[in-house]
């Protein structure tokens, strides 16, 4: 009996509906359709516009409505409703609301995610490259996302996570503190970063980034940032004043380490398709169908559930389903979680026909758009052989445009240099050159591809394993391949070519003489078994792109659409199907010569003489249907972070995603559909670098689509990467690995002694630990409070008087240094003219300026004058450039 719950009578949040009418026309008129990101926050029912700089920043009391615009020449867009944990139900029902009438007034095209605090989806934390930061509290009571320049804050922020980062508010105590996690004292103007002993250094980078963006957004650039290492705390005697003095002596040891709530996600490979309908007045979800799932099962006229079974839960609107069908969508899918008892923090996706998201195209086993045309390099599939079409391309063109490259899958036209070896006996074998092309399904090989770029040089390591090859031989070319490879340094990428799925540029190294033979070995003075004639299928338009692959020599092998070589002992009939091309036959006679010494005959599709028929033990039906190639259509690519914990292959997704995204203590999978790429950093765990291969295979085993397994792997050690790897990311930086600030670099550049001017603090235990209460001190535009415990008298900052305080308080009482990256702030900050600072010695500098520092004691507007660029940004730059703006706007 199909499943029934709820009503159509039934609309949730009705009250608030008449509530948001015509008011709201107005709000959606001030939305912009120009690429970015736009937010809004839900206040008294009504969406009020959250500035720039509090991007990032999520009140736990409230809801949100997040919209991106994407680039490009067909432009998109990505609506987001944000529930804080603790936001009320009239907000959300609200925030529901807005969506829907914000995707309505886009037009009904924009993909709709439901986001729940510490469940948010990989496209929605893209959005916030430096992490999300949950804030107590909410707009409601009186608090403000941001006050740029607002230094009355004291919090203590906990940090959790290395490809996705949250930080919470915590209580403002050592009691808040574990040895696994990061956590920031942030006091305005100064934060302090604690590493936990257990933290692992991409999570300290993530952390020391995040620091900087409240630095840099919430403080205009002039705060400054120290860190602590946990586990060595006495290398920072002056941090560490400060730390106690805010949160007073530790009692006894720090918790340990708590596991992340969920850092990474199993992919799931149950998927079921339900079609959702009305009847009689009640909703009803009836199963269609469970993966691999096809295109053709998606009707225009319907709305459909997609269920990751309660992982994640998507609902496709077809374009000509009713209006009412696709406005209750949303609230469809909510009844559908409810009605399956799914956790209220499900993932939700609600999309339209011809706008789906990446991730839903890949839980079917073929997708293709509308309209879609083929590009260069498309692929096509037909019988059991997969056919490549390719156009000729400028090699370097494929060197200045590593995206073609990517496209192409060719780094470039194989014209390279070549050594293949075979494996023998479980030792290497170098094979002869004139036999180069020739490939056993008995045997297992290694072939090394030379290529240059820009007067480098570039590898390749192809492992080619037969299908009968032993597993001895298998595991041999393995070992084999990493000798080779490290007697290259780690150069060579790797690639793992299972008999029968070679990709485009293996066939390319072979200039159209690449033979795969269904068995025997290639090995001198070993005889292959004479079986008769042998049927060889022959797929290819030019050089680039032929191969020839023994099938079994029966009728029911053809196929009308190709050319077929058909070798007895006496003669090498070539066979010309009604389908194939003239380029086609072409290269089926140039392979002819590289098979048969022997005489050719060609056979014309319905014209074979008996011989022929003889030779495939009789006539039979065989696939002869003449039509247009079947195009196999592009998927978006989608990057991964891989791990193996306990045992189980799990993945994070990484959505729009850069090369900053790579990190050097990751292993990451790059799905480009045809290719499968494994990225390793130089400083991956080692037992997951040995594992990656495994887990490249159980992410083929399990994906919803129904994957092949055989689907080529290419393995890329940092550094080393193909233009068919770089290609697929925007603005790949060659030199990034080299000169990019590794977190060691930029540590050091933080405690830079140099770079810093004194701040006293006067420690009040009184005053400072009102926050751990609830009082006191807030999150910036927070409650207001009493000023902290310094303020600044010229360039210096100073203790302010304090009223009388007891003797205990007194006790309690310490004065700790740190340092700012500018004087210049707070309410009595003070600014010097340029014509004071400019090309003058250190004698001739007023009292007090530091001659090293002259740009912090210039206005913002005066420093943008000199210097041609903003505070913040000039604080990113690297020390040798600061000093070189510096020298020129003669403030050194």
């Amino acid at each position: 009996m199909e499943p029934r719950f709820g009503s159509k009578n039934e609309k949730p949040w009705s009250k608030f509906s008449r509530m948001m009418s015509d008011d709201n026309q107005d709000t959606f008129k001030s939305v912009s359709r120009k690429p970015g990101l736009q937010i809004w926050t839900i206040n008294n029912m009504q969406m009020v516009p959250v500035p720039a700089q509090g991007f990032g920043n999520f009140f736990e009391g409230d809801c949100y409505i997040v919209l991106f615009m994407s680039k490009g020449s067909v432009q998109s867009a990505d609506i987001h409703y944000w529930i804080g944990n603790s936001s009320s139900q009239d907000e959300q029902g609200a925030a529901a609301i807005f969506l829907t009438q914000l995707d309505e007034h886009l037009g009904g095209g924009p993909v709709q995610y439901r986001e729940v605090q510490g469940n948010e989806s990989p496209r929605f934390r893209s959005y916030f490259k430096n992490g999300l930061i949950y804030k107590k509290g909410g707009v409601a009571s009186g608090f403000h996302h941001v006050d740029t320049n607002v230094y009355n804050v004291l919090r203590l922020l906990h940090v959790k996570g290395r490809k996705h980062v949250t930080a919470s508010e915590v209580e403002v105590s050592w009691s808040s503190f574990n040895n696994g996690d990061i956590f920031l004292l942030d006091m305005g103007k100064a934060i302090v970063q604690w590493n936990g002993p257990q933290s692992n250094r991409r999570e300290k980078l993530k952390a020391v980034l995040l620091a900087q963006d409240i630095r840099d957004r919430e403080r205009g650039g002039r705060a400054q940032i120290g860190v602590v290492e946990g586990g060595d705390e006495k290398d920072s005697p002056e941090l560490m004043k400060v730390l106690m003095a805010v949160l007073g002596q530790r009692a006894g040891p720090l918790k340990e380490a708590l596991p992340d709530d969920r850092p990474d996600q199993v992919q799931n490979t149950s998927v079921r398709l339900y079609h959702v309908f009305e009847n009689s007045g009640n909703l009803v979800v009836q199963e269609v169908a469970t993966q691999p799932l096809t295109q053709d099962l998606l009707h225009s006229s319907d709305c459909y559930i997609l269920d990751q079974r309660g992982s994640s839960v998507m609902v496709w609107k077809g374009k000509q389903a009713s209006k009412e069908e696709r406005k209750e969508a949303l609230n469809r899918a909510m009844g559908y979680i409810k009605a399956k008892n799914y956790p209220s923090s499900t993932s939700v996706k609600v999309m339209t026909e011809g706008g789906e998201s990446a991730m839903f195209k890949h839980m079917f086993k073929s997708w293709s758009d509308r309209g879609q045309t083929q590009g260069l390099g498309s692929a096509y599939s037909m019988g059991k052989i997969a056919k490549v079409e390719q156009v000729k391309f400028d090699v370097m063109e494929l060197h200045a445009r590593p995206e073609l490259a990517a496209q192409q899958r060719m780094v470039d036209d194989g014209s390279g240099d070549v050594k293949v070896w075979r494996i023998e006996d479980l030792e290497l074998a170098e094979v002869n050159p004139s036999t180069y092309g020739q490939f056993y399904g008995g045997d297992c090989y290694l072939v090394l591809y030379t290529y240059q770029i820009s007067n480098h040089q570039q590898y390749i390591l192809y492992m080619w394993q037969g299908r009968h090859a032993t597993k001895d031989e298998i595991t041999a070319s393995a070992y084999q391949a990493v000798d080779v490879d490290n007697k290259y340094n780690g150069a060579p990428v790797q690639v793992r070519v299972v008999m029968g799925k070679e990709p485009r540029h293996f066939l390319a190294i072979f200039k159209g003489k690449l033979v795969i033979f269904e068995g025997g070995t290639g090995r001198p003075g070993v005889a292959n078994p004479e079986g008769g004639a042998r049927l060889f299928q022959v797929r290819g338009t030019n050089e680039m792109n032929t191969k020839a692959t023994e099938v079994p020599s029966r009728a029911s092998s053809l196929n009308t659409n190709d050319v077929f070589l058909l070798k007895t002992d006496h003669i090498c009939f070539l066979w010309y199907g009604k389908g194939c091309s003239g380029d086609e036959r072409v290269m089926g006679r140039a392979m002819s010569d590289v098979l048969s010494k022997q005489d050719k005959q060609v056979v014309m599709e319905g014209q074979e003489p008996a011989e022929f028929w003889v030779n495939l033990g009789g006539k039979a039906p065989y696939a002869n249907d003449k039509r247009l190639q079947k195009d196999e259509p592009p998927h978006s690519p989608r990057l991964f972070e891989c791990s193996n914990q306990i045992g189980k292959f799990r993945m994070t997704e990484v959505d729009d995603f850069a090369q900053s995204d790579l990190d050097e203590e990751d292993v990451m999978l790059l799905d480009t559909w045809e290719e499968i790429f494994l990225w390793v950093g130089n400083s991956a765990n080692q037992y997951e670098t040995k594992e990656s291969w495994n887990s490249a295979q159980d992410y083929l085993r399990t994906h919803p689509a129904g994957r092949d397994p055989d689907t080529p792997v290419l393995f890329v050690k940092q550094g080393f990467e193909p233009p068919t790897f770089t290609g697929w990311f925007n603005a790949w930086d060659p030199h990034k690995w080299s000169g990019g600030n590794s977190y060691e670099e930029m540590k050091k550049q933080l405690s830079d002694p140099a770079s810093l001017s004194q701040i006293t603090v006067d420690l009040n235990n009184t005053n400072l630990n009102k926050s751990a209460d609830g009082g006191g001190y807030g999150a910036p535009g927070g409650p207001a409070s009493s000023p902290p415990a310094y303020r600044i008298h010229g360039g210096d900052l100073s203790p302010r008087p304090s009223t009388p305080s007891s003797p205990s308080t007194q006790r309690n009482s310490a004065s700790v240094t740190l340092s700012p990256s500018s004087p210049s702030t707070g309410g009595s900050a003070i600014f010097l003219a340029p014509e004071l600072l400019v090309n003058k010695t250190p004698d001739e500098l007023p009292a007090a300026v530091d001659p090293e520092l002259r740009e912090d004691y210039l206005s913002d507007k005066d420093f943008e004058n000199l210097l041609g660029t903003t505070r913040a940004d000039f604080k990113r730059l690297p020390k040798w450039r600061q000093s070189d703006m510096k020298k020129k706007a003669g403030l050194f």
